[in-house]
């Protein structure tokens, strides 16, 4: 194959692509503007292979930046904006990132890495010519993206250029989308789903995209009038519902809706479809694999993220490996063309996560019927999905657990009604510490908002096993807890 760049500008150029507000970009002035920022990065030392570390709020400039990378033969490394500095410091130090490019430098000046504004690296780009697209392979990698391991310290999953224009060009084909299509795009661009598989095929089909921003339930409405695509999170489609301008005459061009990064109720489904004569295809994916499954748009099953993607094999093994029979629930594995190549630089974590025979352990939970369909069950990790947003709980409780006052802490995820699952903490104090005299809150600001507990208790222990593990799955039955 050639550079992923080439495959994603297929597209007439007159055709529109990128609608932001009032401006409209075209397939071939992107191109261009995209590949000038090419340029822009290599002037800044950055060689085919060297990392670029970003952490940018969504505009059709960052969204450049990404594809300017690709042309460069830059690997990206998207990151989200609601981190800290300490934690923008350590993805570039485990990426050995040779440049950062940010909103405000002067919000990272602790960071040991080279930055520059991304309206700097734009107007640097204004004044140079588009760089000649790198020549790669399909294991060429394009870009890191990080996720959380057992050990709370994220790491960096390994996409090439293949695994993603596979991943691309089956949900093209399964979602059927064409050049007639219409996107309209509210999710975050630092996240697989915004920035892979909302776009990538959107682009591999020449089609428009209405982007917003970010989420807002009026400003989604709107938008949808003529639209015929949009993709979510289970909260996004909780507001949409609790908008009263929501309903079949907002839908009246859509074809699509789309649903993952984490679980969606039946209830959500029904309400959804009462209200609006539409339904939510739900699929399932993470960051190492892209798209594993999906309903298929004409084969909805609620509670179920369909069948396996074209080229993409599923199987539910037990706790030795073994494969189990058709309706036992086991760990999902999967085994396909766009998982991504390794972690980067831990062979460890590639090891404990592969066969020998290339299967890929998810950690998820579930199981097939008869016609291999996945449901999935829970997560054999501990892992909280909030708003769409992976969070781990171990890196919440190493802060935690240097607070003066606590003795251990332990977080969970709790079900909340608007964003899936919500952080909960449940703290162990030293004898004559009081809740309330704890410095949370200044502890905690070097982790993203996100990822703060939205409630905090007090227990006298924390429930353990014969082995002495923490049985998190009494802490997450319990709603009221031992105050």
């Amino acid at each position: 194959m050639s550079n992923l760049f080439h495959e994603l500008f297929t597209a007439p150029a007159d055709r529109p692509f990128l609608i932001e507000g009032d401006t409209t970009h075209r397939y071939g002035d992107y191109a261009i503007y995209a590949r000038r920022l090419g340029t822009a990065v290599r002037s800044y030392g950055l060689g085919p292979g060297d990392r670029l570390v970003a952490q940018t709020e969504k505009s059709a400039d960052g969204f450049a930046l990404w594809l300017g990378c690709l042309a460069a033969g830059v690997v990206y490394v998207p990151t989200n904006t609601a981190y800290t500095s300490d934690e923008i410091s350590y993805f570039c130090t485990d990426a050995e990132a040779s440049l950062l490019v940010v909103d405000d430098p002067s919000a990272v000046a602790s960071v040991d890495t080279p930055t520059v504004a991304i309206d700097d690296l734009v107007a640097v780009a204004a004044t140079l010519e588009p760089i000649h697209i790198a020549e790669v392979d399909k294991h060429t990698p394009a870009s890191l993206v990080y996720t959380s391991g057992t050990t709370g310290r994220p790491k960096g999953a390994t996409l090439t250029h293949g695994c993603l224009l596979d991943n691309a060009t089956a949900l093209a084909d399964i979602w059927q989308f064409t050049g007639n299509d219409i996107l309209v795009h509210s999710l975050p661009i630092f996240h697989v789903h915004g920035l892979f598989i909302a776009l990538h095929p959107t682009m591999l089909r020449g089609a428009q995209t209405r982007f917003l921003p970010r989420f807002d339930p009026d400003s989604v409405i709107d938008a949808l009038d003529g639209a015929t695509i949009f993709m979510g999170v289970p909260t996004y489609y909780h507001r949409l519902l609790n908008n009263d301008r929501f309903g079949p005459d907002s839908c009246a061009s859509m074809r699509l809706f789309t649903s993952g990064s984490a679980p969606m109720t039946e209830i959500t489904h029904a309400d959804f479809t009462d209200r609006t004569g539409r339904q939510i295809v739900e699929r399932y994916g993470m960051s190492e694999a892209g798209i594993i499954a999906s309903n298929r748009i004409d084969n909805v099953s609620a509670g179920s993220v369909g069948h396996a993607l074209p080229g993409y094999e599923i199987r539910i093994v037990d706790d030795n490996g073994g494969v189990l029979p058709t309706g036992e629930t086991g760990t999902v594995e999967v085994r396909g063309p766009s998982l991504c190549a390794g972690y980067w630089q831990r062979p460890d974590a590639d090891a404990e996560s592969r066969t020998d025979d290339g299967w890929f352990s998810t950690g998820d939970v579930g199981s097939l019927d008869i016609t291999n369909r996945l449901t999935l069950e829970g997560r054999s990790s501990d892992m909280i999905i909030s708003g769409g947003l992976n969070i781990y709980p171990k890196e919440i409780e190493m802060v935690i657990d240097e607070i003066e006052g606590v003795l251990e802490s332990a977080v969970v995820g709790q079900p909340h009604q608007d964003f899936g699952e919500a952080v909960v903490a449940y703290l162990v104090l030293e004898p004559g510490a009081a809740l309330d005299a704890l410095n949370l809150d200044d502890a905690l600001t070097s982790l993203a908002r996100f990822k703060h507990p939205k409630t905090v208790r007090v227990i006298s222990a924390l429930p353990r096993n014969a082995m002495g593990k923490v049985q998190k799955n009494l802490l997450r039955s319990n709603q009221d807890g031992d105050q």
